[in-house]
């Protein structure tokens, strides 16, 4: 397999006993696609996951992202790079498993103004807007969303039959999300943006 696929690619399994089903934990800056029926479950505060199947086949993935903050204020800017490149890594990758473009669909989650440090840069909206118009772009239409609000969320994605379950996380337990995603954005800002992924 491409290293960059290796490189991104989520390897937090676990068995999953609330739903009976294997599962992947998909942390800031990982995707993971399957052809199985399993699930793929992520925590989301700032960041952004897409949710995209090949409605057919049952062919899915999920990412999480955040774009850069380089402080500019366009998601045309040199940071929205990776947001392309982790839009663009999933898609690839979905399609070299069987799935076509024709029957793509997406669900896209989060965006929230929950990092007190970010919010002065809008990056939930910024990553946000990045998201939806990526999909827009490149005509795979959006089947569902969740974004903005100030609560981080829980997502669970079962590719196989497309259905998804969002808990809003009104309390936080501990400050790992937090954490994680300030450690993501500062690995970001130090990061060359990576390389362009080509479509095919």
């Amino acid at each position: 397999m491409d290293a960059a696929y290796v490189e991104h690619l989520a390897s937090n399994r676990y068995f999953d006993p609330t739903f009976s089903a294997e599962a992947v934990k998909v942390l800031p800056g990982e995707y993971f696609v399957t052809t199985t029926d399993m699930l793929l479950v992520t925590v989301l505060g700032s960041c952004v996951s897409a949710c995209i199947r090949d409605k057919t086949k049952g062919i899915g993935g999920m990412n999480h992202f955040m774009l850069a903050d380089s402080g500019e204020p366009s998601v045309t800017s040199a940071s929205a790079r990776y947001g392309t490149y982790a839009m663009e890594i999933l898609i690839n990758h979905l399609l070299k498993l069987g799935a076509r473009r024709s029957n793509l669909e997406a669900k896209v989650f989060g965006g929230g103004r929950v990092m007190s440090a970010l919010s002065s840069s809008n990056v939930g909206e910024r990553n946000c807007s990045f998201v939806l118009e990526f999909l827009r772009t490149e005509g795979i239409p959006v089947a569902a969303r969740d974004l903005l609000d100030i609560h981080p969320r829980k997502v669970y994605f079962f590719p196989a039959t497309g259905r998804v379950l969002v808990k809003k996380l009104t309390r936080l337990h501990n400050d790992t999300l937090l954490r994680r995603e300030s450690e993501y954005a500062a690995r970001l800002s130090q990061a060359p943006i990576a390389g362009d992924v080509e479509l095919f």
